[in-house]
């Protein structure tokens, strides 16, 4: 039985409103009208047979069969990529994009780049960072580090490494010898996590602390900072402190540690398997398997 397989365009209108679950979102990335997309699906719906969206006034979702269609569709999709990609130009060279928070690429991602660099000298590394969640269709981005649940429509998502928060202070501050003696000294804040310390004196049994000062900065990589020049007593989160730890400028001096949710690389589905993205992937999986 031969198949006659449908025009690339229409799977290619199909791809693009299943990820954006969205006509007008997915015209604009393929630079046509929304009735251009609508009319390539409906093609595509009448060459198979069978609907592959489900409507209900303004709202659309994937029918049984779009479902089951999508996930080869998409591996079509990134393997053509591919393939073109290596065509013109060597995939194991060139700039990879990262896109992390500020306090992120500062307290934890640049003190480990030099080693990247040293064992793939071949690839350049480029640092972008913002609050705000890397936009792949939008952005030239390869690779984005982010903090949450791990669960990112139409992205491929692998566990980096998991938060905790304890107290962190300058070795010269003192002395701390119960969580109770946190009140003889400033408490030092993050503002983008402000659930930071009453968590984490809740954990302590000490829900009523009442510190004798307090400092908040809007980065955490500022808060930490502040610690290790004295200041205060820093709510240190594992991904930013344990660099400063290691090297000694900054002490933990209670062991309760509070868990929180986990930082996770995620990757466009359409280039996750490019080999310069896979190789600085593994790197950096590799490299923070120890935490």
């Amino acid at each position: 039985m031969s198949i006659r397989l449908p025009a690339l365009t229409g799977l290619q209108a199909f791809e693009a409103v299943a990820r954006h679950q969205s006509v007008s979102r997915a015209a604009e990335e393929l630079g046509l009208t929304q009735a251009a997309v609508s009319h390539r699906i409906g093609r595509l719906e009448a060459q198979l047979g069978r609907p592959l969206f489900l409507r209900r006034g303004r709202q659309l979702r994937l029918s049984e069969t779009g479902q089951a269609y999508l996930p080869g569709v998409r591996s079509a999709f990134e393997a053509l990529y591919q393939a073109t990609g290596e065509l013109f130009d060597d995939e194991r060279a060139g700039e990879v994009t990262v896109s992390t928070l500020m306090s992120f690429a500062a307290k934890w991602l640049v003190p480990r780049l030099a080693a990247f660099q040293s064992a793939h000298p071949e690839i350049s590394v480029r640092i972008l960072t913002s609050n705000l969640p890397a936009d792949f269709e939008r952005e030239p981005v390869d690779l984005a580090i982010r903090y949450g649940a791990g669960r990112w429509s139409g992205l491929r998502s692998d566990l980096l490494l998991r938060e905790e928060t304890f107290p962190v202070c300058s070795p010269k501050l003192g002395p701390l010898r119960k969580p109770a003696d946190l009140a003889k000294h400033r408490l030092v804040h993050n503002s983008a996590f402000p659930d930071d310390w009453p968590r984490w004196l809740a954990a302590a049994g000490l829900p009523a602390l009442k510190a004798k000062g307090e400092l908040s900065f809007d980065l955490g990589f500022a808060a930490i900072e502040a610690a290790i020049d004295g200041a205060g007593v820093a709510m240190g989160r594992s991904s930013l402190a344990d660099y400063d730890l290691a090297k000694g400028t900054l002490v933990a001096p209670f062991e309760l540690r509070v868990p929180r949710r986990a930082y996770y690389l995620v990757t466009p589905l359409r280039g996750a398997r490019r080999p310069k993205v896979e190789i600085f992937r593994d790197w950096l999986l590799n490299t923070a398997e120890p935490n």
